[in-house]
């Protein structure tokens, strides 16, 4: 980040450099202009050198606030430029020396229910007594067997097969055992997934942390005890699995205790109702969803519960939830659905409103430098309200003061999470500038560390921005109404 920062200062000295040659020549003109005013009228000539004598130390002074605020300005640029270039590197590297989230859009389907049954099927073919007196096998028909074929799957119990004499006519029979399922529905879904996102220091992209539990019932329609089948189909896009656990009737079963490492088959009384539970961690970004079916299909009763600490949007065509309470200014909120004796097709799709985190701290480093001339105004106009002194080299350092602030939250972003990284400069810019004009300066020198920060909230820079202009507009008008003069 160092090479890159000084690599963007050289370009941004070489950009002053190549205006030296032009402003060299504006100067030279204006000074031949003020000879030839000189030649055409001297006692103006000389008033105005008096004039511009007496004042040029106060000019002086006020130069040097432009002169921090440009040079504030070009501080920010590099670290803005810096640090665009570090993220930029960071998604196009090959290796890296910290680990990428885990699992990206994660896709839930709901588990299937079915009875297991076994069924036998009977096929029989007749061989004319002319057809294997050609094929000549002096009673080796068992040979014949191979070209019959084999029943497909692997859900085949038993198989018997042979030939056998009726009269002239060779008869041959199967008879296939197969084990059938019978989709069985869930009496009840209780589901619930809390998803917290997080912004990993080094600007490496935001994930969510992800806990996953739900309860299922489901019973056993026979009069007579049946075996049943729960499968409950692992995540899609979740990564790594961790702390997985299945629990039917208050017995736990870990991936290994299970076939395939999450279906459980069990012998149940009839009409006798099991409750399972599932639940695991993994990681995720950007979305999360619950596949409920693939087909339309009844839904008894579903309730699924999704908290999350960022603001999300749902998938269009799928299904809206039938409570959501929302967060202040994008905090956390819970979203629900509760859907009784319904028929869908649809699913619950929720995708997560989040910002390019380059993006943003492109935004941030745009509007600092703006932030510097703009604390420089508000510092002049808090001046003018409350009738207090400002000394122009104190209101420069102050404006250093701020944009090293700045700088030092771009350079903390390569340590600490954005979230943390940019307040902590700019709280530092901020304690730089009250030191430099003293405490009576602290609520413009507020207002303009405060701008920057606005953008780190996804989606409500403008309402924010809005709330502080008018806030500052309050607190300006105040203190005009307690310093002007009352007329009685």
């Amino acid at each position: 980040m160092v090479q890159t920062a000084l690599n963007a200062l050289y370009d941004a000295l070489s950009w002053l450099a190549g205006l030296a040659v032009p402003l060299a020549v504006t100067l030279g003109a204006l000074l031949l202009a003020l000879l030839l005013i000189g030649l055409l009228d001297r006692e103006r000539f000389r008033a105005g050198l008096s004039w511009a004598s007496a004042r040029l130390p106060w000019l002086g002074r006020w130069a040097l606030v432009a002169l921090a605020v440009a040079a504030g300005a070009l501080a920010t640029t590099v670290t803005r430029r810096a640090v665009d270039a570090r993220l930029g590197a960071q998604l196009n590297a090959r290796y890296a020396n910290a680990a990428d989230p885990a699992g990206g859009q994660t896709v839930q389907s709901a588990p299937r229910v079915s009875v297991l049954s076994t069924r036998t099927y009977s096929r029989s073919l007749v061989l004319p007594a002319d057809v294997y007196a050609r094929l000549d096998l002096n009673g080796g028909w068992e040979t014949l067997l191979p070209y019959f074929g084999n029943p497909p799957g692997l859900t085949v119990q038993d198989l018997r097969e042979g030939f056998r004499r009726q009269g002239r006519n060779l008869i041959y029979t199967r008879d296939v055992t197969l084990q059938v399922e019978e989709p069985l529905g869930l009496d009840t879904t209780r589901a619930r997934a809390d998803l917290r996102f997080v912004d990993p220091a080094g600007g490496r992209g935001s994930y969510y942390n992800a806990t996953f539990g739900a309860d299922y019932t489901f019973t056993n329609p026979r009069r007579e005890a049946a075996t049943l089948r729960f499968v409950f189909p692992l995540p899609y896009g979740s990564g790594t699995l961790s702390d997985f656990r299945l629990t039917v009737n208050g017995r736990s079963y870990r991936a290994s205790d299970l076939r395939e490492g999450s279906i459980w088959e069990g012998e149940v009384p009839g009409g006798q109702t099991v409750r399972v539970n599932v639940t695991y961690r993994h990681q995720g970004s950007r979305g999360w969803s619950y596949r409920l079916s693939d087909r339309r299909e009844p839904l008894r009763n579903l309730d699924l519960t999704v908290t999350a600490n960022r603001p999300a949007k749902f998938e269009r065509y799928s299904l809206y939830p039938t409570d959501v309470v929302r967060g202040t200014f994008g905090g956390p909120q819970t979203l629900r659905w509760r859907l009784q004796d319904v028929i869908t097709a649809q699913n619950v799709a929720v995708v997560f409103a989040q910002g390019s985190l380059r993006e943003m701290l492109a935004k941030v480093g745009l509007v600092q430098p703006l932030v510097l001339g703009l604390a420089a105004l508000l510092a002049l106009a808090w001046a003018l309200l409350r009738r207090l002194p400002l000394p122009p080299l104190r209101l420069a350092s102050a404006v250093l003061g701020l944009a090293v602030g700045f700088a030092l939250g771009g350079v903390l972003t390569a340590y600490l999470p954005p979230a943390l990284a940019v307040p902590l400069g700019a709280l530092a810019g901020l304690v730089f500038g009250v030191l430099a004009l003293g405490r009576p300066y602290l609520p413009p020198l507020l207002v303009a560390a405060l701008v920057p920060l606005t953008f780190l909230v996804s989606g409500q820079s403008g309402l924010l921005l809005a709330l502080l202009a008018a806030g500052t507009l309050v607190v300006g008008l105040t203190a005009w109404n307690r310093t002007r003069p009352r007329i009685t």
